[in-house]
């Protein structure tokens, strides 16, 4: 499907329009709340004036059937809603998606803009233009030669560090390492489509299996960072990081923030990263500056990097403390708190199916090519295995079917399943259901990967005349739904092949 331009009613302002000034020359769409509890009271007075549409109902009805497939008409109209410095930014963000992406990216939802790449577009690397996009507002245009963040909080030496001097290498060391980034939400689909759940204001996105991808990052090891700051102070153990765009929650608003333990950084696995494969950061994944951090759910990696904080907990920002939240299955609308669930971080062993797709009709020769991609947070997948029969059969994909062994990357793989039997097949990896991992919040989709598949399989005799019938009449075998405009069988066969069934009905 070709993307739509935005649809959607003018937002009109009630009364005089707010204004909330840039914070910083050269920081387009960046304003500082944080700072200002006086502002973030102003802007959350200006957004009860509102009633604003309620959130779509997708979850217990069908998804559209376009490309966005979600617009976002919501989160739209809070951005009107705080004034010029904001307003914009829908449609600037939409430019940046039509510039920075592929032309037939899928995107899940317009604005704030998640967007994933076609199915068969898996590659070891994950080119630039076909990374997954997860952003929480929009996206702020910052000059890199206004550039600077902040280390503040429990350092001993608070500095100002600009861009030129964090790629200075007389004072910070680069690194360049290939990681994956997975968002939580990767395969939430599945959840969705057995189980609906979360239903908070933000769009819990339909994703598929498309939210990940993986990248050569060049940064500086955010431990360099820290020691050139002078180390910590007693009692810092977590480190926060704040985005420039502007976040909301239940009428309030906020900059994007989130943290990570220090041990994280400690053992250089959290990367200030400039670069990735290659060349400067695209402006819709975070430039000039982003976090990566290895291994955690891909909402740690804080994009449009401004300042970062040591303090002695975890954030009390509303993405690390109210969201992003594993729940067991019991917990749900009727009894769910932020504190009775835990913090996703580290993202667990999953895997997925990238081709065939799922519904897809194939004409085969014995043998159906799988291929997918596996990850975990906590290190390389050592093993894959995939099943044709729905999970009682289990094949390994031979080592030399799997990508080379990286230690904070996927690795993808590809597999010839043998194939006998015909009709509807269900491949999947990983032997547990969807309801073992259904959540609340619908995060972390790490049960089996199941696709159904129809197999029309060319060696068997029958099916050979079938396809040589369908040949010679010019007419395609699928899809399956439609009707064959040929008899399959003469009056004389049919009579033929009774007499040696010995007809329908048993003899008196």
């Amino acid at each position: 499907m070709a993307p739509s331009e935005p649809n959607h009613k003018p937002f009109q302002i009630q009364g005089e329009e707010p204004h909330f000034e840039e914070e910083l020359e050269g920081w387009g769409g960046y304003i500082e709340w944080e700072k200002y509890p006086e502002k973030k009271k102003q802007a959350k007075k200006v957004l009860s004036q509102y009633d604003f549409p309620v959130p779509p109902e997708f979850q217990l009805k069908p998804l559209p059937e376009t490309n966005p497939i979600l617009e976002g008409v919501r989160w739209k109209y809070y951005h009107y809603a705080m004034g010029p410095t904001l307003k914009n930014l829908p449609d600037i963000s939409w430019k940046y998606v039509q510039k920075e992406k592929s032309p037939d990216m899928i995107h899940v939802l317009q604005f704030p803009y998640n967007g994933e790449p076609p199915r068969d577009r898996l590659t070891e690397i994950t080119p630039n233009e076909d990374f997954f996009v997860r952003n929480h507002g929009g996206i702020p245009e910052i000059d890199a030669d206004k550039y600077f963040f902040e280390v503040d909080g429990m350092v001993n030496n608070p500095k100002k560090i600009t861009l030129a001097d964090l790629q200075d290498e007389s004072k910070f060391p680069r690194m360049t390492k290939t990681a994956t980034l997975q968002c939580s939400g990767t395969r939430r689909i599945e959840q969705i489509h057995e189980y609906p759940g979360d239903g908070d204001e933000l769009i819990n996105a339909p994703w598929a299996e498309g939210a990940i991808g993986t990248a050569r990052w060049t940064g500086v090891s955010l431990k360099k960072v820290i020691k050139y700051c002078g180390g910590l102070k007693d009692g810092g153990k977590h480190v926060e990081f704040y985005g420039a765009d502007t976040y909301f929650k239940k009428g309030q608003v906020y900059n994007y923030a989130v943290s990570v333990p220090y041990r994280k950084v400690k053992i250089h696995e959290v990367m200030l990263a400039w670069e990735m494969n290659g060349r400067p950061l695209p402006r819709i994944h975070g430039y000039p500056l982003r976090v990566v951090v290895f291994g955690f759910i891909g909402a740690r990696s804080c994009k449009w990097l401004y300042k970062i904080n040591v303090i002695g907990q975890p954030s009390l920002a509303p993405v690390q403390m109210k969201e992003y939240i594993y729940y067991s299955p019991q917990i749900g609308k009727h009894n769910n708190t932020y504190s009775n669930g835990f913090s996703i971080q580290t993202m667990p062993v999953s895997s997925a199916i990238m081709t065939p797709l799922n519904h897809e009709q194939i004409i085969h020769d014995g043998k159906i090519k799988l291929t997918g991609w596996a990850f975990s947070g906590s290190g390389w997948p050592e093993r894959v295995e995939v099943s044709g029969d729905g999970g009682n059969i289990w094949y390994e994909v031979p080592f030399d079917k799997l990508s080379k062994k990286v230690y904070y990357a996927w690795r993808v793989w590809e597999y010839e399943m043998p194939v006998d039997a015909e009709g509807w097949l269900e491949f999947c990896t990983q032997p547990t259901f969807v309801r073992s991992a259904w959540n609340w919040d619908l995060h972390v989709t790490s049960s089996c990967h199941r696709i159904k598949v129809y197999s029309i399989n060319r060696t068997k005799p029958d099916t050979a005349r079938r396809l040589k019938q369908c040949e010679e009449k010019g007419i395609s075998m699928v899809p399956i739904t439609l009707p064959l405009d040929f008899d399959v069988e003469t009056e004389e066969e049919y009579l033929h092949n009774m007499e040696l069934r010995q007809g329908r009905d048993p003899e008196e």
